[in-house]
């Protein structure tokens, strides 16, 4: 399916023209048929002869209404823009015209409709005044159809035209995330809620949960049912109008210019960064604007940088990504003031002088594509799912730009990854200088150091830092070797320990040599020594050679019999016993005896 909206200056025949092509009434409202006035959208569908499905939103075009036919025209992809032959061109094609050109609308028919009502001399004169009107859109080399609803003249003409710009709309993506602004909801006995509007890429199907993003709150809901033209379907996908049954919603909380999205796959904003596309300086644009994007009105602040750069300042968020396009519209005269294009979706806050300078020169400079290094250099880092939300990876083919390094789920910033190592190793070594015993810096002091937007990070930054992660420290490689001062002692316990391998020395004995529970630490990490409970000091050896002891006594046996077989005391042999146990190497029978684990 294709969804076209209607265009032009009122009372040229917009609703007649659906009505000849469809055989539907648009104009919902029984006001609107009693004065012959669309106030509201209207909605209406028909086969092509190609066999091409087409359904048409039908919007007001009297000045009063223009927040309507913005609602209209925001999501469709094409437009039939309609000139009365015999009127010919008004103000309200006017503003029509700039809406359609902020919006980039590049794709429709335009329609001479009341053929009937002009002469020939006087179509060729509005279709001349209207293809210049029109030069400067996107609507400039637009097929041209000259069309009398009443008598049916120039309706087959119309229909082809249609088939053949149809023909030629790139096909919208049908995988990925939905966004679908709401034009309509309402309730129906016996179903519930149900809101329309106009799918333009995605796919929504009967059971689906999406999120809802209102005026006031979001909400989770699920699609009971949907249906496309009064038909009901399992799933649909784009481009359609779409009516969806929703439960866990009432139709009083949510309203035109809500969003219905795919849960976590869009951010939501309050402030934009734009560039003017079309309509007047941003210099010369009043501060206080009204914004229009997809079925939304949304009154905001505009903060000029230059002429086309600028910052909006939106009351409410709402689910908007790099390259939506917003019509800016003066809330006094109601004139579209014209067209803006989002180049940052999620801008810094500006916190201190000179932030909005600096945000002005980058935004001036940006790619209208997206700039995904200039993003993540602004942000130092940034998570790639976040870079996909906010649209700078559409498209994109997974190259990792240069300057940017993949950390997990990470992008950083080159030189932001490069001080992150140089502080973590400066730290320290500065704390090695400082105490050689010392096993590190804490991972969590590292932590704190670098302030990482994410725990996760930090094992990335030791490894590219050439440093090491032992446990729960930092530390420099073949530093647990080092024991500076305690050096010569350890070495003298290490020659004591050599020739009685189980005469562990007591606690004075060890305090004479200057080894404290810090140097003993140390000297263990350094893989020079086992401690043990009660304070036993043995050779990180010592349990192989007990091993070869023990196996040698008739099995089980005491511990006395260990005692005297390692030729040692109780108070050694009692503590080396239960190492030994809780490495699996002998097994304790009941309280008196153990067995060596064969």
């Amino acid at each position: 399916m294709h969804v076209v909206a209607t265009a032009g200056h009122v009372d040229s025949g917009k609703s007649t023209l659906v009505r000849a092509l469809t055989g539907m009434e648009p104009d919902r409202w029984e006001e609107e048929r009693r004065r012959g006035l669309t106030i509201d959208l209207g909605y209406a569908w028909t086969r092509l002869p190609s066999g091409q499905d087409v359904a048409f939103v039908d919007v007001p075009g009297h000045e009063r209404f223009l927040g309507n036919m913005l609602a209209g025209i925001g999501p469709a992809p094409v437009v039939c823009f309609v000139v009365a032959a015999d009127e010919g061109w008004q103000a309200q094609s006017s503003d029509h015209r700039d809406a359609v050109a902020a919006l980039g609308i590049e794709h429709g028919v335009v329609v001479l409709s009341r053929a009937d009502r002009a002469s020939r001399e006087r179509i060729g004169e509005v279709l001349a005044r209207t293809r210049a009107e029109l030069a400067g859109t996107g609507l400039h080399d637009a097929p041209a159809v000259t069309v009398s609803a009443v008598d049916g003249t120039g309706l087959a003409d119309l229909r082809a035209a249609l088939d053949g710009v149809l023909a030629g709309v790139p096909s919208p993506t049908t995988s990925g995330r939905v966004r679908l602004w709401v034009d309509r909801s309402f309730t129906i006995t016996g179903s519930g809620t149900v809101v329309t509007g106009t799918l333009a890429a995605g796919t929504i199907a009967q059971g689906d949960r999406l999120q809802m993003l209102g005026h006031l709150d979001s909400r989770p809901v699920v699609v009971r049912g949907l249906q496309s033209c009064d038909s009901s379907y399992p799933s649909v996908g784009p481009v359609s109008r779409v009516a969806l049954n929703l439960r866990d919603i009432s139709a009083t909380d949510i309203r035109r210019g809500d969003a219905l999205v795919t849960p976590d796959a869009w951010p939501t904003t309050g402030v934009i960064g734009i560039r003017r596309t079309t309509g007047v300086s941003y210099t010369e644009a009043p501060e206080q604007l009204m914004v229009h994007v997809g079925t939304a009105s949304v009154p905001a602040r505009l903060r000029a940088f230059d002429a086309d750069h600028a910052r909006l300042v939106l009351d409410r968020h709402l689910p908007l990504v790099l390259g939506d396009r917003l019509v800016l519209r003066d809330p006094g005269s109601r004139l579209v003031l014209g067209g803006a294009r989002i180049l940052d979706g999620d801008p810094p806050a500006l916190r201190r002088r000179g932030d909005g300078a600096h945000w002005a020169e980058r935004l001036t400079g940006m790619d209208p594509a997206g700039d995904v290094l200039g993003e993540v250099a602004a942000r130092g880092a940034v998570q790639e799912q976040h870079l996909r939300r906010l649209g700078l990876l559409s498209g994109h083919d997974g190259e990792i730009p240069a300057g940017v390094r993949a950390l997990g789920e990470w992008w950083v910033h080159d030189p932001v990854l490069e001080a992150w190592q140089q502080k973590l190793n400066r730290a320290v070594r500065a704390l090695q200088e400082r105490d050689s015993l010392a096993p590190g810096l804490s991972m969590g002091a590292a932590r704190d150091l670098l302030a990482l937007p994410d725990e996760r990070l930090l094992a990335h930054v030791i490894r590219g830092a050439g440093l090491e992660q032992d446990g729960g420290h930092v530390r420099l490689p073949g530093s647990q070797g080092d024991l500076g001062a305690v050096e010569p002692a350890i070495a003298e316990l290490e020659r004591r320990l050599a020739a009685h391998a189980f005469h562990a020395p007591e606690s004075d004995q060890l305090a004479a040599l200057g080894l404290g529970a810090r140097e003993l630490a140390a000297a263990e990490r350094a893989g020079r020594v086992l401690r043990l409970r009660d304070g036993v000091v043995l050779l990180p050896s010592a349990p192989a050679f007990a091993m070869r002891a023990l196996a040698r006594l008739e099995q089980p046996f005491t511990t006395s019999e260990a005692r005297q077989a390692l030729d040692t005391t109780r108070r050694v042999a009692v503590p080396l016993l239960e190492h030994l146990d809780s490495r699996g190497w002998t097994r304790r029978l009941d309280a008196g005896h153990r067995t060596v684990v064969r």
